[in-house]
């Protein structure tokens, strides 16, 4: 029976919920809480998925005792201590999954300090905008967030766009960086990494990214007007700027989902604080719930 309700529990969180949840108008309306979301389905899957394998190892240590006595098993011979190898298994499970969060955040740690030291070395400070100004003729606009974060606007971008729009487009890098979005994209990439043909990791990445992205816009919005972040916004996707300025551990201002956001910038969504309540409690639940999947009494 636990076995059988863990396997529906990693259905739906991996493969169900993902395929419904993609590009949900409810989450966009409340972008740090959709990415919070997503990345609690994320953890409810790993739970879901350690259980499961725990079980499979020893199928009575989560079944309720008044189910444990219906089923004889051989007690342990010798002095060994009951249960040991679970723990190894989940000692074991617990550290790979540690090294390749360790992995993918180290490697993005790198490509930060590189990406930092050239544009140390090639680009010029610009006090008026507090950013990085790059001799390129496409117009780009990023940041590299974490401890050294920098702004970076490209010539071409300060060619490309009225001051409105640049002041727009360095509040919303500023957002990423207050927001520490770098960190919550993290584990969205070692999910992606451990099960990429999985819905959970395809859509959980994209969607951690594009709601963050809207989360930084929100940001923004404390400083200019949703018509000049708009505006911006098409003016930089639609210049041919390169994408990429989002590799490198970089997050760009006109990377991901510009018509989602600008959509969105033009029909404004706001959720009850009631009901911001009762999502955050879901989300925090939801990585609880395998525990109860395996634990608790079943009829």
């Amino acid at each position: 029976m636990t076995l059988a309700l863990l396997g529906l529990h990693l259905a739906v969180t991996g493969v169900l919920l993902p395929r419904r949840l993609a590009g949900s108008a409810r989450l966009q309306a409340r972008p740090a809480a959709g990415a919070a979301l997503w990345l609690a389905l994320m953890a409810s899957f790993l739970v879901a998925l350690l259980l499961a394998a725990h079980h499979a190892v020893e199928p009575f240590a989560h079944e309720p005792a008044g189910l444990v006595g219906l089923f004889p098993h051989p007690e342990p011979v010798g002095p060994v201590a009951p249960h040991t190898h679970d723990w190894w298994l989940l000692a074991a499970a617990g550290a790979a999954i540690a090294t390749v969060v360790t992995a993918v955040g180290v490697r993005a740690g790198r490509a930060r300090r590189r990406h930092r030291a050239m544009l140390d070395l090639v680009a010029v400070r610009d006090g008026r905008w507090g950013a990085l100004i790059l001799e390129h003729a496409h117009p780009t606009v990023y940041c590299l967030p974490g401890r050294s974060s920098r702004v970076v606007l490209s010539r071409g971008a300060l060619r490309l766009l009225d001051e409105r729009q640049l002041a727009a487009a360095v509040a919303h890098e500023h957002g990423h960086i207050r927001g520490r979005h770098h960190l919550f994209r993290l584990p969205a990439d070692t999910f992606a990494l451990l099960f990429g043909p999985l819905p959970l990791a395809r859509h959980g990445r994209a969607e951690v990214g594009l709601l963050l992205e809207m989360a930084a816009d929100d940001a923004a919005l404390a400083r200019v007007s949703r018509s000049e972040l708009a505006s911006a916004l098409c003016a930089l996707a639609t210049s041919g700027a390169p994408t990429g300025a989002a590799s490198g551990g970089a997050l760009a201002a006109a990377a991901s989902g510009v018509l989602a956001r600008v959509r969105r910038l033009a029909r404004p969504g706001h959720g009850r604080r009631g009901r911001q309540l009762a999502f955050w409690m879901v989300v925090l639940a939801l990585p609880l719930l395998p525990y109860l999947l395996a634990c608790a009494p079943h009829p």
